[in-house]
């Protein structure tokens, strides 16, 4: 049943009192904070990449304090098994039977805190329970919490001991973003209140997990003409021919681009998709799935660039509502 315009409205109602909840805890962060809540509507997930004490693990707090739900961290750390996130098995000499001890990812919210610092194996053990929400131990599949959201933290500056995504799990992720440093009024702030330094704690739960649910299904249902639809078709096949990427955005990067937008456009009180809200998406959900060519990269080329050469090579469509 599409979105109605009045539905749209009190879903905008609703992602705006969750974002300014959200700003209590994150300064001077309006848009991470919208894509954050975007994410966590569309059913996605989210990596946050940049320097140490940007306040990456404060959004991930602000935004589960935020929900009435579950929610846990995981430090990732190079000695980590994948057992120690999805759970294990255990023998009950009681009951003289095995017993399902589940991990930290059986929550509603997820903080995966640096989670480029744990090996490849490790890594692996998010890629079922992010792409099909539920995990498969020792033959029994599990699953997962409704809604269930990873939000994943790394640090770009220090890679020793570090281990680089691979572009499996990358695309796996719905958004990438960054935070960046406040402005300085928001910085004085901060400093003012140092005593107190997570802020997270003064958030109260403004929506249950039942209606972050509801709101989900009914942004998915959000009119997107198929115009729009081709034009996001386009702009995905221009990233794969551009010669500086030797993988472009794929086709699960263009479903979740038409997902995102959906969520987008009814947070802005709309029951329709517009080219600009695939235009103001592109870069935080389709520039960590191009790989780019070794000898582009070094002479300068960016990821960035092949989505900014392909929105300005592909015509945006005239959708008339």
């Amino acid at each position: 049943m599409p979105l109605k315009a009045e539905d749209a409205l009190g879903f905008a109602q609703t992602f705006r009192a969750l974002e300014e909840n959200v700003s209590i805890a994150l300064l001077d962060k309006p848009n991470p904070i919208r894509l954050a809540l975007t994410t966590l509507f569309a059913g996605g997930h989210l990596l946050l990449e940049d320097a140490p004490g940007t306040g990456k693990t404060a959004l991930a707090r602000a935004l589960a304090a935020t929900i009435d739900g579950t929610h846990s961290r995981i430090q990732f750390t190079p000695d980590m098994l994948p057992s120690d996130i999805t759970g294990v098995n255990m023998y009950d000499q009681k009951t003289q039977e095995w017993e399902f001890h589940r991990g930290p990812i059986f929550a509603e919210v997820v903080l995966a805190d640096e989670i480029n610092r744990a090996s490849p194996k490790t890594q692996s053990a998010l890629l079922e329970v992010m792409a099909e929400a539920q995990v498969t131990v020792d033959g029994v599949t599990h699953p997962a919490s409704e809604p269930f959201m990873v939000i994943a933290t790394q640090n770009p500056i220090e890679q020793a001991g570090t281990y680089p995504l691979p572009e499996a799990q990358l695309d796996r992720f719905l958004m990438k973003t960054s935070l960046g440093y406040p402005a300085r009024t928001s910085m004085i702030e901060v400093l003012a209140e140092a005593a107190r330094p997570d802020r997270s704690q003064l958030l109260s739960p403004l929506i249950s997990t039942a209606h972050v649910t509801q709101w989900s299904k009914a942004a998915a249902e959000n009119h997107i003409d198929r115009a729009v639809l081709d034009y996001i078709a386009a702009l995905a096949e221009a990233t794969r021919d551009d010669e500086n990427a030797i993988l472009g955005v794929s086709t699960r990067g263009a479903i979740g681009m038409a997902r995102c937008s959906r969520v987008w456009a009814a947070a802005q009180g709309r029951s329709y998709v517009l080219p600009d809200d695939v235009k103001e998406l592109a870069g935080p959900v389709w520039e960590h799935r191009i790989v780019l060519d070794p000898d582009a990269s070094f002479s300068g080329a960016t990821a960035a660039g092949v989505v900014s050469k392909a929105l300005i090579t592909v015509p945006a469509p005239a959708v008339g509502i």
